[in-house]
Order: structure tokens, then C-alpha cells, then sequence
């Protein structure tokens, strides 16, 4: 919860603090957080997959402080979409389900044959939402202003996910489930 918290107000928090403070203090700051965070994420004995955020958050922002650079800053979200895009490319192509495993998660109803086979080809779709995802985070970092960039990547892309997961939905119950029942 306070991760998810932390990742809304991160981007438009920094560029905030950029107009009151030094670059270079804020990025510090921001690095001390990110490696208190791995440490806490450490001893609390998490799995490597769970310092991988952190890990990438310390060395982008090693980087921005030691250049000095905004837009060094600016990948961090990209970094992030990135990764996501090759878990689930990974996940569509070695057949892991990562969908089906976050819908039984969260999906409290039993699915069916039909749904669970709609559901496991999820991968690939998701794969193309995070394909999507990272080119605008690319396009915003290269050509929009920073406060855009503060905008999408805190929650403009929630809009993103939150259509592309309706449009999965509707798609599923109006079409995609009766695909597999044949």
C-alpha cells in the first residue's frame, strides 16, 4: 500500500521539489529513500524478484545525481513499463499465465474451462497494453513538458490500464470467452 502510494506521488512530487531545492539535494534524498526501501526489502527477506524496483530506482538515480540530469530521472517510469513489457512477453511466450494468476487472485467466482482459456491467452494482450505503455512514457520523456511527464507517470497511466482492462473485459464476455468454447 505504501509502496503504490509512493509510486503515484513520485514523479510529481520530484518535479516539485526541483523548483524549490537543489537538483542534486532532491535526488539525494530520493536515493536514500529508494535505498532505505531496499533495505527493508531485504531483511524482511523478500525474493530477488521484489528488489528488482528498488534496485533499479538506486542505480537510475546514482546515475541522475552523478550527471546531474533531469531527464536521466525521466526513465525511471520507462524502466519500470519496460520491465513489465518483458515479464509479460516472457510470460505469453513460456506459457506462465501470469493473468490467469492474478485473476484468481483477485477473482473470488471459479472460472470456467472456456474462461480460463480466454483468460491464459491474456499474456500477449497484456504484453501489447505495456508495449503501448512504455512508448508513451518514451514519447512524454522526449517531447513533452515535465509536468506532463509528472501527470502520466503517476496516474495518467492508470487511464491506460484501467481502458485496456474494461476493453478485456467486455471483449471476454461479449466474444473472447466463446472463442474457446468451441
Amino acid at each position: 500500500m505504501l509502496s503504490n502510494f509512493l509510486t503515484i506521488i513520485f514523479a510529481p512530487m520530484f518535479v516539485l521539489l526541483i523548483h524549490y531545492f537543489k537538483f542534486r539535494s532532491v535526488v539525494l534524498v530520493y536515493l536514500l529513500m529508494a535505498i532505505v526501501y531496499f533495505a527493508f526489502k531485504y531483511f524482511k527477506k523478500k525474493s530477488y524478484k521484489d528488489m528488482i524496483i528498488p534496485s533499479i530506482n538506486i542505480i537510475i538515480l546514482s546515475i541522475a545525481y552523478y550527471f546531474s540530469s533531469f531527464q536521466t530521472v525521466k526513465y525511471i517510469p520507462v524502466t519500470l513499463s519496460t520491465i513489465f513489457l518483458l515479464l509479460f512477453v516472457d510470460a505469453h511466450f513460456n506459457k506462465k499465465y501470469m493473468i490467469l494468476g492474478f485473476t484468481r487472485k483477485f477473482y473470488r467466482k471459479e472460472l470456467n474451462k472456456e474462461e480460463i482459456e480466454f483468460v491464459k491467452k491474456g499474456d500477449g494482450y497484456w504484453a501489447i497494453v505495456m508495449l503501448l505503455n512504455t512508448l508513451i512514457h518514451l514519447y512524454i520523456v522526449n517531447f513533452c513538458s515535465d509536468s506532463v511527464w509528472a501527470f502520466y507517470s503517476s496516474i495518467g497511466w492508470y487511464f491506460l490500464f484501467f481502458t485496456a482492462l474494461i476493453g478485456q473485459i467486455i471483449y471476454g464476455k461479449v466474444y473472447g470467452v466463446k472463442v474457446h468454447s468451441r
